[in-house]
């Protein structure tokens, strides 16, 4: 399970250091790096996070819309083995996507990790903070009862 926030920089070969906690769970070292669909964030799975993702899209029904989805998201997702010293190298046209620069945060979000610009992470934690510290309505919106 990804959990925690991380403070970490990009380096001018586009490789971050990988937190510990993060490398327990890829298997083999292996991680894949997709685009964030519903923020200008990158998503880091390990491989068995990413094969089920496969299988919930692959049943989806075929129709344009989820065509279209299909080939936005896998055409730039990239499978990464991290090298020895722990670091993970992040395609060009990711880092464009996702507007990072050197400065990043890796944020664990269950069976995943965000990978995020420090700058674009500070506006979304902010808001969210607001948006749920302390709203019981909030929670429930979601269908969580506290």
């Amino acid at each position: 399970m990804f959990l925690g926030e991380y403070q970490r920089s990009l380096d001018n070969k586009g490789r971050i250091f990988i937190p510990s906690k993060f490398k327990d769970n890829l298997s083999k070292n292996i991680a894949v790096i997709s685009k964030g669909y519903d923020e200008k964030c990158l998503f880091l799975y390990s491989m068995e996070s990413w094969q089920d993702l496969v299988k919930r899209i692959a049943v989806l029904p075929v129709t344009k819309n989820s065509q279209e989805f299909s080939r936005w998201f896998f055409k730039s997702a990239q499978e990464e083995v991290l090298d020895g010293q722990g670091r993970l190298k992040i395609e060009k046209n990711l880092i464009e996507f996702s507007g990072l620069n050197k400065d990043i945060v890796l944020v664990g979000v269950s069976t995943r990790a965000e990978i995020w610009s420090s700058e674009a992470w500070e506006t979304y934690s902010k808001s969210s903070d607001e948006k749920f510290s302390g709203n019981d309505k909030a929670f429930e919106s979601i269908g969580f009862q506290l």
